[in-house]
């Protein structure tokens, strides 16, 4: 049987969330973030030398990164209600959404995150201004900019349809999820983005979404 190795509110939310969707039975071995730094416990890297979560075993094998574990879910499941048959313009629109969820959409939203904590750590007073300066330099230079940009960009791919790649739900918008809920909670996902939100509506209102979310703990991005 497969077991998640989960971290809670992590990216692996989504892979509870995809096994639901999938109807496949599964384990859910969970993690709790360490209170002072929030990174994921030492004992992650007795699963994988990164230590870090997602992380899937099924028998022998273990499977990292979410993009490569949604493939592989897919893969042993042979689903093909969750992904568009391969050589179709929409197996072409499902891949770029799949993939754009990590590769494009969260290191902007990370860097957020880093940059927030770093203008509210603690530090020397003289210190202080000089870090505060750097931040606004990077956030209004770079971070912002690039999150409008995409969120804009975002938006306008949903007009005229429901799901990212169409009027189906597909396993891009599990990948979507976790940076859309990033996005809402600290990135100014809100009233001037209304497709991007209905679509977080609609994610969050599955019914298999709501069993892994009892699955797998709490989970502060869905609220």
């Amino acid at each position: 049987m497969i077991t998640v190795h989960h971290l809670e509110n992590s990216r692996s939310q989504r892979v509870l969330w995809l096994l639901e969707e999938l109807n496949v039975p599964y384990k859910v071995q969970r993690y709790e973030r360490d209170r002072s730094t929030m990174l994921a416990p030492p004992e992650l890297k007795r699963i994988h030398p990164l230590g870090k979560s997602p992380v899937i075993t099924d028998g022998p094998t273990t499977v990292a990164e979410t993009g490569a574990i949604v493939e592989y879910l897919l893969d042993q499941s042979g689903s093909s209600s969750l992904r568009p048959a391969a050589g179709t313009p929409e197996f072409l629109r499902y891949r770029y959404w799949l993939h754009f969820a990590e590769g494009s959409a969260m290191p902007p939203l990370l860097m957020k995150l880093v940059f927030d904590r770093i203008a509210a750590a603690p530090m020397p007073f003289f210190v202080k201004p000089v870090a505060k300066a750097i931040v606004k330099q990077v956030m209004t230079g770079f971070i912002t900019p690039n999150l409008t940009s995409q969120l804009d960009f975002m938006e306008a791919e949903l007009a005229g349809r429901d799901w990212f790649v169409g009027p189906d739900f597909s396993a891009a918008d599990v990948m979507m999820s976790f940076p859309l809920e990033a996005a809402a909670q600290r990135a100014g996902l809100g009233a001037g983005h209304p497709r991007l939100q209905g679509l977080l509506q609609r994610m969050h209102a599955r019914a298999p979404y709501r069993r892994a979310l009892e699955k797998g703990g709490p989970y502060s991005f869905a609220d």
